[in-house]
């Protein structure tokens, strides 16, 4: 019997210090790991293809795409095509070119897990090639003799100026919200400023592919886009736990 009481004795001792090696965590850490998804998003600009089937005078084309950097930064670029017709007082003109803008966004919308909304700001550098018709035109002339109700159209032909460059910069704000899975609905507006826009003496650059109107004597614009768009995800990136974040560091 005394041989049992000492086992018991031992077993339970043995016991006792293993527990006193293993104590209990009362505040286990979170083993879970936050991975948002990175990639491309890619679509198109919905404003320019409503406008043209609303107005016969306009046809126009955009791509938008962006591609994120970090948590919070975005490449982004639009790529573009423009052709409007406008009526002035005086004359009536075509412009018909091609755009390109490059920059970053900058998302400022804190997503719970799993979400990829954005409420974002960003600055664009833009460049547009292309060329203008002067389709027709009436001539000033102060005495009124002849045409007591308007100027006398002139009977030139039109007349085209190609090959007409212009950049500017842009800074824009906007938003883009997950619809249905990877499907993106976006919108921003935009204030663009001119950099370059040669001048001409015979016929201005009155309106430029990508910049919208220019506005006499003055060098900026503004314009806007509604895009929808799908995200292709290339990869997973661990971010850090927001509740992660608050903890203080050890040892302070």
């Amino acid at each position: 019997m005394s041989r049992f009481f000492t086992s018991f004795w031992a077993i339970l001792l043995a016991t006792s210090l293993f527990s006193q090696d293993n104590t209990i965590d009362l505040q286990p850490k979170d083993t879970l790991v936050y991975k948002q998804a990175y990639g491309l998003r890619a679509g198109v600009d919905l404003s320019r293809i409503v406008t043209g089937v609303l107005d016969e005078n306009y046809t126009g084309l955009e791509l938008v795409a962006d591609y994120r950097l970090t948590q919070n930064l975005y490449l982004a670029a639009e790529l573009g095509t423009e052709e409007k017709t406008i009526q002035e007082d005086l004359y009536n003109f075509t412009t018909n070119g091609s755009y390109l803008k490059v920059g970053v966004d900058n998302n400022t919308y804190e997503n719970w897990y799993g979400e990829q909304n954005s409420i974002f700001y960003g600055a664009r550098l833009g460049f547009a090639s292309f060329g203008q018709t002067l389709n027709e035109y009436d001539i000033f002339n102060t005495n009124r003799y002849w045409s007591p109700d308007g100027f006398a159209p002139s009977n030139n032909p039109p007349r085209e100026f190609s090959g007409r460059t212009a950049s500017w910069l842009e800074v824009l704000f906007g938003t883009k919200v997950e619809l249905f899975s990877n499907i993106f609905l976006g919108a921003s507006v935009r204030l663009g400023f001119l950099v370059t826009n040669p001048d001409t003496e015979t016929f201005p650059n009155l309106f430029i592919p990508g910049f919208n109107k220019v506005t006499d004597g003055s060098r900026f614009g503004v314009g806007y886009n509604y895009s929808i768009s799908y995200f292709l995800p290339l990869y997973k990136k661990r971010n850090k736990n927001p509740e992660e974040e608050k903890q203080p560091e050890e040892g302070l």
